[in-house]
């Protein structure tokens, strides 16, 4: 029989047994959130968090935009000159997308960090550290794409359809499909430069290897050249301008995966 005397020893013990299991189960999590593995809940309200943060840091960037929205629209029409708006609340609307994209450029840097802070959590501490390497290189690459497409492609590609007016056809942009046109032609350009990166953290991961890669180079190097042909003018010197620098990007995150994570 237990004496009454043994019964706050014994509650005692069962306390200090639960606050073990309950440490030792604390710490089994803390290393499973360290070893990078998390569960579906928990990377769905990781992904929402940052969702949330990017679109904030878009408003922020929109209302910094707002007050330099007429050096912007000046900067994006100096190439064509004299645009017209067709509708009453096309220019109002106009403005607003153009103070939107602006936004969403100067937020790029905490979107591009919360987009790989989502995903570098698979690799291990010591690996995590390239965080600081990825974000201003994706800015950077990013930012070279859409001056590569906004100085060299679009220029080229008004002069040839402006080539088309005559006398009885003379050119008159909108300022809406003016500025679709731009997006058109410059962001996709942002996002195609990102490549060597997206092959480099794919190889870290294992998911592509530097076999896989060579195997398909062919391939990729005659995409290039289609993807050429379909986003500029009926110009050779200007589709190959759009595929070399897509074949080099290629080339160099296939060299990094072979020779230097060496997978």
């Amino acid at each position: 029989m237990t004496s009454p005397s043994d019964k706050p020893q014994k509650a005692a013990d069962e306390n200090s047994s639960a606050e073990k299991v309950s440490t030792d189960e604390k710490k089994s999590t803390d290393e499973q959130l360290d070893d990078g593995s998390m569960s579906l809940t928990a990377h769905l309200e990781e992904l929402r968090s940052r969702i949330i943060k990017s679109l904030l840091a878009v408003v922020f960037g929109s209302c910094v935009a707002y007050f330099f929205i007429d050096e912007i629209v000046k900067f994006l029409t100096e190439p064509v000159g004299k645009l017209y708006y067709m509708q009453p609340g096309e220019a109002f609307f106009t403005y607003l997308k153009i103070d939107i994209v602006a936004g969403f450029l100067i937020a790029l840097p905490i979107i591009f960090f919360h987009i790989w802070q989502f995903f570098l959590p698979a690799l291990t501490k010591d690996e995590r550290a390239i965080l600081g390497v990825l974000v201003p290189a994706s800015v950077i690459l990013f930012f070279s794409g859409l001056a590569f497409s906004f100085f060299l492609i679009m220029p080229t590609a008004l002069k040839f359809f402006m080539g088309f007016s005559t006398d009885d056809l003379q050119t008159m942009f909108s300022f809406q499909n003016y500025f679709d046109f731009v997006i058109m032609f410059a962001l996709p350009f942002g996002f195609v430069f990102e490549l060597p990166l997206v092959i480099i953290v794919l190889g870290k991961l294992g998911i592509l290897t530097s076999e896989f890669l060579g195997k398909y180079r062919r391939i990729v190097f005659f995409l290039s050249f289609v993807v050429g042909a379909l986003v500029t003018t009926p110009d050779v010197i200007t589709q190959v301008a759009v595929a070399i620098p897509v074949m080099m990007l290629y080339e160099v995150g296939y060299l990094v995966v072979k020779y230097i994570l060496k997978n």
